[in-house]
C-alpha cells in the first residue's frame, strides 16, 4: 500500500523522500469484494494527510508523523453508512425508482432517481406509472444503450451495464484511460503566498465548496479537518438529502446564494475574491457559462486554487454527462467485473461509495499541492479529477479474492465514532481517519442546516 502512496505522490511531481514518516497498517481484503478498496481507501486519505502534514513543515519547519489504518480509511469511505441521528439509522438516501432493470434487448440498465426531479423525469421519458413496477414494463420496450443515451440528453441519471472490455472500447473509457488520476496544472501568474499562522495545516485557508454529493464534500471536509475555513454554497431550490448533508457538513458553514441571479453570481465573485481554494462540482460547463470557470476565479483572485470534480473526466463524448459513484461503476465494468467473480448475473457494486471517497480525498490532496506550489512558486491552478478517472485507478490496482470477507458493522467500529450536539439532535459519525501526530485532524464546527450561515468569510 505504502507504494500506491507513493505512486500518487510521484504522479503529483514530490519526492517519495517526503513519505518516510508515513505509516500505513492492514491489508486487504477487508470488505467483500474482489477489487483492492482498502488500499485505495488507505493510499487515498494518506496522501491527502501526507500533503497537510507538508503544509505544517512549510509553516513551521518541522516534520511529523503520519499514520493510516486501512480499517479507519474504510470507515471513512462508509462514513454516510454509520452516521446516527440521536442513535438511530437515517431512512435510506435510494430513491423508490432508483436500482437495476432489464431491457428489451437482453441488457441492464441501472437508473439513479434520488432526487425528485429525476425521479419525474424518468416517469416522463419512460410515459409510465410511477411505480417501479411501472419502470420495469417500461423498459422492456427499449434498447438498452438507447435509453442511456435518451436518458442523458434529457439531463437524467442512467447507465448501461457493460462489461471492463465494452467500457474499454467505448469513446469514453477510452478518453479517460488518457487522462492521468489527477491534474494539476498552472493557469496563471501570481507572486508566491506564504501560509498564515503555525497553529494548523491549513489555518488561514479559505475555501470555496460548491458541491452535493459526496466527493465535493468528502474534499471540502477535509479540508476542513486541517484547519481551512470552508463555506459551503448551496442554492434552496437545489435538492440535497439533509442526513448526508450532516455527515459531511461537519467543519463547515453553510451558505445561500442562487447563482442564476446575477446580483447573488456577483455576491459570490465577491467572495472568490478573497478564497485560496474554489472547489465545485457541478456538471461540466456550468459554471463556466455563469462566469465562474478556472480563468474567471484565477482572473478575479490571482494565486486561487479552483478544484474541478466531474464524473466522467474532461475529455471524451461524455464530458459533459452527469453521474454518480454507483453509475460508473456500472458502466465501467466494475458492477459486472464483481457479478462475474460471484457467479451471479447482473451486477455486484463496490461495498461502499469508493470512487466518491476516494476521488474526495485525492481532489484534497491535489488542492494541498497546488498551495504548496503556491507557497513555493505562486501561480493560480486548476485540479481536476474525476470519478471514471478514480474508478480507472481502483480497476488497475488489481483485484483480489475478497468476496468472502465480512461486512463491517457499526458496532465493529466504534472506536472509529465521535459525537457532537447539532440543531438536528447528536449526530455520530466516522471520525478522520489520518492520524497526525503534532496536528491532529479534527473538526471545530459542528454541522449546521443548509443555508444557516451569511454569506461571507469571518
Amino acid at each position: 500500500m505504502k507504494q500506491t502512496l507513493a505512486s500518487l505522490w510521484v504522479g503529483a511531481g514530490l519526492d517519495t523522500g517526503e513519505l518516510d514518516a508515513v505509516q500505513i497498517a492492514g491489508q486487504d481484503p477487508t470488505l467483500p469484494s474482489v477489487f483492492r478498496v482498502g488500499e485505495a481507501a488507505a493510499a487515498s486519505v494518506a496522501a491527502a494527510g501526507a500533503a497537510a502534514a507538508q503544509l505544517w513543515r512549510l509553516r513551521s519547519g518541522d516534520t511529523q508523523g503520519v499514520s493510516v489504518d486501512v480499517r479507519a480509511a474504510l470507515a471513512a469511505f462508509r462514513s454516510e453508512r454509520y452516521l446516527l441521528i440521536d442513535g438511530e439509522s437515517p431512512a435510506s438516501p435510494w430513491g423508490p425508482l432508483s436500482g437495476y432493470y432489464p431491457t428489451g434487448d437482453d441488457r441492464h440498465v441501472q437508473l439513479h432517481a434520488n432526487f425528485p426531479h429525476h425521479h419525474q423525469g424518468l416517469i416522463d421519458l419512460l410515459n409510465c406509472g410511477d411505480s417501479k413496477q411501472s419502470v420495469a414494463a417500461a423498459l422492456l420496450n427499449w434498447d438498452g444503450e438507447v435509453f442511456e443515451r435518451e436518458a442523458s440528453d434529457k439531463g437524467l441519471c442512467a447507465g448501461l451495464l457493460r462489461s471492463r472490455q465494452e467500457w474499454e472500447a467505448h469513446g469514453q473509457g477510452k478518453a479517460v484511460a488518457g487522462l492521468p488520476l489527477i491534474e494539476i496544472e498552472r493557469i496563471g501568474d501570481s507572486a508566491p503566498e506564504s501560509l498564515p499562522g503555525e497553529h494548523r495545516p491549513l489555518t488561514g485557508i479559505r475555501a470555496l465548496d460548491l458541491s452535493r454529493i459526496l466527493a465535493g464534500p468528502v474534499c471540502g471536509r477535509t479540508l476542513a479537518s486541517h484547519g481551512a475555513q470552508v463555506l459551503r454554497i448551496g442554492s434552496a431550490h437545489l435538492p440535497l438529502i439533509p442526513h448526508i448533508w450532516l455527515d459531511l457538513a461537519r467543519g463547515k458553514r453553510s451558505a445561500h446564494l442562487d447563482l442564476r441571479q446575477d446580483g447573488e453570481r456577483q455576491k459570490l465573485l465577491s467572495l472568490s475574491r478573497e478564497c485560496d481554494v474554489f472547489l465545485q462540482a457541478y456538471r461540466p460547463g456550468s459554471l463556466e457559462a455563469r462566469g465562474l470557470g478556472p480563468e474567471d476565479i484565477a482572473a478575479v483572485r490571482p494565486g486561487a486554487i479552483y478544484v474541478t470534480i466531474s464524473a466522467y473526466g474532461h475529455e471524451g463524448p461524455w464530458a459533459t454527462r452527469r453521474g454518480f459513484d454507483s453509475l460508473v461503476q456500472t458502466v465501467s465494468g466494475i458492477g459486472h467485473a464483481g457479478a462475474v467473480a460471484s457467479g451471479v448475473a447482473g451486477t455486484r457494486p463496490l461495498p461502499c461509495q469508493a470512487l466518491d471517497h476516494a476521488t474526495g480525498y485525492l481532489a484534497a490532496f491535489g488542492a494541498m499541492v497546488a498551495l504548496r506550489r503556491r507557497a513555493e512558486v505562486g501561480g493560480s491552478y486548476h485540479v481536476r479529477v474525476s470519478l471514471a478517472q478514480t474508478g480507472h485507478w481502483l480497476w488497475n490496482l488489481g483485484q483480489i479474492d475478497g468476496l468472502d470477507h465480512p461486512n463491517t458493522a457499526i458496532e465493529e467500529i466504534a472506536d472509529l465514532l465521535e459525537s457532537q450536539e447539532t440543531m438536528e439532535g447528536r449526530v455520530t459519525a466516522v471520525r478522520p481517519p489520518e492520524v497526525l501526530e503534532v496536528t491532529p485532524a479534527r473538526w471545530e464546527r459542528s454541522p449546521v442546516p443548509l443555508g444557516h450561515d451569511p454569506a461571507c468569510w469571518l
